[in-house]
């Protein structure tokens, strides 16, 4: 497999040292601002996946793929679309405040092949991604968006993204999902466009067009407060408890894919970062998977979660980490004294499949890692989720605006919020400095990685329970079981909410928050 420019994040020691500074960015405080040299320039290029050539894009910064700044950054310069593609740029996690919001597209704007944007926002601290917000993220176009914590300490910071790749088109999936494009698409900004995407190829067997609204999970009682009416709700009550209904299966996905890589590399080739021996590593992991949720381990090392979604929890050990689509993890390890080599794996749901990268010590011997597992992993759940609290929780108040809100399917391939695609669907609408209240509800028979723009919510409920738990921007809603988010509207605009699933966020399930 081909070794496209990958880069790792420097720790604070080669920084301080002025070294070669791996992936460090705006270490003198300014940015690249000339349009001869721009900022960001995304390409198309050719990969090696398991000896077969594949078209796929790449970002690329001032020192290769992605960028890497500390914390009071600004992103200042020119973005160039080099590829022969339409490229949308979503800048995911990042929270913007005036004027930044208008010099950044936050929702993803349209850049014509050899077109040129400038951009000007400070970076919200953290680890984020940008990518594209139509389904050439399928073909790479994503790459690291990680600003360093100030209080991040002398730790040596190693980015692993993740992909899904397959060599069929987005159309050839689609067609065979028995969807297409939704009317509108994204709001004008390209989905009606061609979708150079990245290839899948749909599960055999599976058939999506009896997975309507209807169909609920068994053993529930019924939801209080409303009715079901036509894949929505009727009146405004809350939905507390599980879900009424019979006998759909649950799975995982509908799209196999050729094969998973992280950072562009297969465990068969996989990405080798060298560590220090005694040395404190923050992994700072990226599922930039179109369809795939993972499983993320270290064996050999503990690892404890400090962060998710680019913001700080209360560290939490465990022996795996749920990812769902769109969503990031920071995890700190210690590499012992002795030294040696360790994987960092990503096993798929519900899947033996993996990919990772390993860490070595210098001079390490590195043994084979296997691109399949003993045995699956299961379904992603809200166990981990459940024990997760923010170290900065939102500050004690009673919500303001209450929105239960129905994902669903449709015959198809038609997935909705509310009972509407985006294009038909109502903006829920918000005053600025609200809190804000929203339950997902989710009777269909997949997961569904829900994601806000502009915004960091706090997920304080799952099922029936109330507790204060994470801060992120992407929430997992798997099927039966509600989980109730809480935020403050932030700055004016029109905000998406949709599904991270990229099939399911095409045909439909994404709708806007629009804050006044």
């Amino acid at each position: 497999m081909t070794r496209p420019m990958f880069l790792s994040a420097p720790s604070r020691r080669t920084v301080l040292a002025g070294g070669a500074a791996l992936g460090a960015l705006a270490l003198s405080g300014g940015w690249q601002r000339a349009l001869a040299a721009p900022l960001l320039t995304v390409e198309s290029l050719t990969l090696d996946v398991n000896g077969k050539a594949a078209k796929v894009f790449a970002v690329k910064g001032p020192s290769g793929e992605g960028l890497f700044a500390k914390e009071g950054d600004r992103l200042t310069g020119a973005v160039l679309n080099a590829s022969q593609s339409p490229a949308v740029m979503h800048w995911h996690g990042q929270i913007f405040a005036p004027p930044d919001q208008d010099r950044a597209r936050p929702n993803g704007g349209e850049l014509a092949p050899g077109g040129i944007d400038q951009v000007d926002f400070r970076l919200t601290p953290g680890t984020h991604w940008m990518h594209s917000h139509t389904l050439s993220e399928q073909q790479l176009l994503a790459a690291p968006l990680v600003t360093r914590e100030a209080d991040a300490g002398d730790v040596q910071d190693v980015v692993m993204m993740l992909h899904d790749f397959s060599f069929r088109s987005p159309e050839e999936i689609l067609a065979e999902l028995g969807g297409a494009n939704t009317r509108g698409g994204h709001g004008g900004h390209g989905m009606g466009q061609q979708m150079q995407g990245m290839p899948g190829m749909a599960m055999p067997g599976m058939d999506h067009s009896g997975h309507g609204m209807g169909a609920m999970g068994a053993g529930q009682g019924a939801m209080p407060g409303g009715a079901m009416h036509g894949g929505g709700m009727q009146g405004g009550g809350m939905p507390g408890g599980g879900m009424p209904g019979g006998g759909m299966m649950v799975h995982a996905n509908d799209v196999a894919y050729d094969a998973f890589l992280a950072n562009r590399r297969t465990l068969a080739d996989p990405d080798v970062v060298q560590v220090e021996k005694g040395g404190r590593v923050r992994l700072r992991i990226i599922n930039g998977g179109t369809a795939t949720a993972f499983f993320i381990t270290v064996p050999g090392l503990k690892a404890t979660c400090i962060a998710v979604d680019g913001t700080p929890c209360v560290p939490l050990a465990a022996d795996a980490f749920p990812l769902a689509q769109g969503q990031r993890i920071d995890l700190l390890v210690e590499i012992p004294a002795s030294g040696g080599a360790f994987p960092v794996l990503a096993q798929v749901e519900a899947s033996p499949s993996r990919t990772g990268l390993v860490l070595a010590t210098a001079g390490a011997a590195i043994a084979r890692v296997g691109e399949t597992a003993d045995r699956p992993q299961g379904l992603l759940d809200l166990a981990f989720e459940g024990q997760l609290s923010a170290l900065n929780p939102l500050s004690a108040r009673r919500a303001d605006k209450v929105f239960p809100i129905m994902l669903g399917e449709e015959p198809g391939y038609r997935w909705t919020i509310n009972g509407r695609i985006h294009g038909e669907d109502v903006p829920f609408s918000v005053q600025q400095g609200e809190r804000v209240e929203m339950t997902f509800l989710n009777p269909t028979g997949m997961s569904h990685p829900m994601h806000l723009h502009g915004h960091h919510f706090q997920v304080v409920g799952i099922g029936g329970r109330r507790f204060s738990g994470a801060l992120r921007d992407t929430v997992m809603v798997p099927p039966h079981t509600p989980v109730t988010i809480a935020f403050d509207a932030g700055q004016k605009g029109e905000w998406f909410l949709h599904c991270h699933h990229l099939y399911h966020m095409a045909t439909g399930m994404m709708a806007v928050v629009k804050v006044a």
